[in-house]
């Protein structure tokens, strides 16, 4: 099975670390360069700790769902022979309890739009789409997966 990696970065610059005034902004460095401003979001970390303007680990969560279940979507699409002009979905992540009490998001709930060009399937086909996606979609599968934490404690003297 093939491995995903990301490299996560953080610098406490000439922050205060001691009073939990530092900045929560960081980035995300993935495969061919790809860099995303990251921060803890504004909702967890107030201004100036948080970056409004970076992705926070919420919202990378519920686009990650999203992106996954439109990707298996197009394919099923494309195979079965019909033309999907664009997608767009304005997805929704909701923060909760879990059952363990624990602050968790407990809802996303996808609202995609699709756009197609000559012969529209049936609604029955699009629902049976959507609904393979879902079934299939690795991000969906796996929300409740195992963490695995391999820390590394740095000295600096």
């Amino acid at each position: 099975m093939p491995t995903y990696h990301a490299t996560i970065c953080w610098n406490r610059g000439e922050d205060a670390f001691a009073n939990q005034k530092y900045s929560r902004g960081h980035r995300w460095e993935f495969d061919e360069g790809v860099i995303v401003p990251a921060s803890a979001a504004p909702s967890a970390v107030r201004a100036p700790w948080s970056v409004a303007a970076a992705v926070d680990p919420e919202e990378a969560l519920v686009a990650a769902v999203s992106s996954c279940h439109m990707l298996f979507f197009l394919a099923y699409v494309s195979r079965d022979g019909f033309i999907a002009e664009s997608y767009e979905d304005a997805a929704v992540g909701e923060m909760g309890r879990n059952a363990e009490g624990k602050a968790a998001i407990l809802k996303v709930t996808l609202r995609p739009r699709v756009t197609v060009s000559g012969s529209a399937p049936s609604a029955e086909q699009f629902a049976a789409w959507h609904h393979q996606a879902h079934e299939e979609c690795f991000i969906a599968n796996s929300i409740r997966a195992e963490v695995v934490l391999e820390p590394e404690l740095v000295g600096l003297g």
